[in-house]
């Protein structure tokens, strides 16, 4: 068993078809609300509120309901409210099969049960680092933001892998690089297959379809999302009295072989793991 998703995992087996799990996503879309989504719904912001908020949210480790009341725009009773609103009405995927009569109670905690012990050793929801390292505190606060944008702004559900020692740094349809300097000095890469570059370019861009957009404009959106997350990481080690310096992201391209980890460096893997078998890895090439 690889890395898989719960929906999969019960189509693979056939419990129930493409179909059922299709319409339990489409269930779990309209009931699922985003705290934005939530929070107009309830008639306490306008989408304008959010478009402002959401775009204050790409250079601040905040939480857009936490953003929104810092600008004034909701009191700390009505985000906690609607907080509380997305939690009473979450629905997951098992949830909506047996909602919508393809999968019974009795199954799906049985099921469930199975999936969580075979995809134990593949996914890691905390950072632990197997380097010993006066900069660990950074790489784990590059990490759990990298993870935080996916979130915030790509809105996408992921499965964080473990984080790895690496040797070599793989190939994929793109990587996108920036460099870290200051009082520590490494190399940041996003590495991503190509669905996962257009999931990429069509949140940044905020269109539906990206099909007909040029290859440069797909990578130019990579880079943006690297360049987000990097800009965080600058402000959060200030916030922490690390200086960090960022240069603007470029595009890499490896040799099929790969880059062997040069010496003098240590190099950090850390998979994630999309819906649809879209993948990302975000690598830290650190200089020792």
């Amino acid at each position: 068993m690889a890395v898989n998703f719960f929906g999969q995992f019960l189509v693979e087996l056939g419990i129930v078809t493409s179909d059922a799990l299709v319409d339990a996503i489409n269930l779990q879309d309209k009931n699922n609300l985003r705290f934005g989504e939530m929070a107009a719904a309830m008639g306490l912001v306008t989408p304008a509120d959010i478009q402002r908020a959401h775009s204050a949210q790409m250079s601040r480790d905040m939480k857009l309901g936490n953003l929104l009341v810092e600008m004034g725009i909701l009191t700390p009773a009505q985000r906690d409210n609607v907080v509380v609103r997305q939690k009473n009405t979450h629905l997951y995927i098992g949830e909506a099969l047996v909602q919508n009569g393809a999968l019974t109670s009795e199954a799906l905690q049985k099921h469930l049960d199975e999936f969580n012990a075979g995809q134990a050793r593949y996914i890691s929801n905390g950072i632990e680092l197997p380097i010993a390292s006066a900069s660990n505190h950074v790489w784990e606060m590059t990490a759990d933001l990298t993870r935080k944008m996916i979130t915030r702004v790509l809105a996408l559900p992921f499965h964080p892998g473990t984080c790895t020692l690496t040797t070599n740094i793989a190939p994929n349809f793109m990587l996108a690089a920036m460099d870290l300097s200051g009082d520590v000095e490494a190399r940041y890469f996003l590495s991503v297959s190509e669905g996962l570059q257009k999931s990429v370019a069509r949140a940044i861009l905020g269109e539906e379809s990206v099909e007909y957009e040029p290859a440069e404009v797909l990578e130019d959106t990579v880079m943006e999302f690297a360049n987000i997350v990097c800009g965080n990481v600058a402000a959060k080690a200030s916030q922490m009295g690390v200086i960090i310096n960022i240069t603007p992201p470029v595009t890499v391209h490896l040799p099929k072989k790969g880059l062997p980890v040069p010496d003098g460096h240590t190099a950090l893997s850390f998979p994630i793991y999309f819906v649809g078998g879209d993948t990302m890895e975000m690598i830290l090439l650190i200089k020792n």
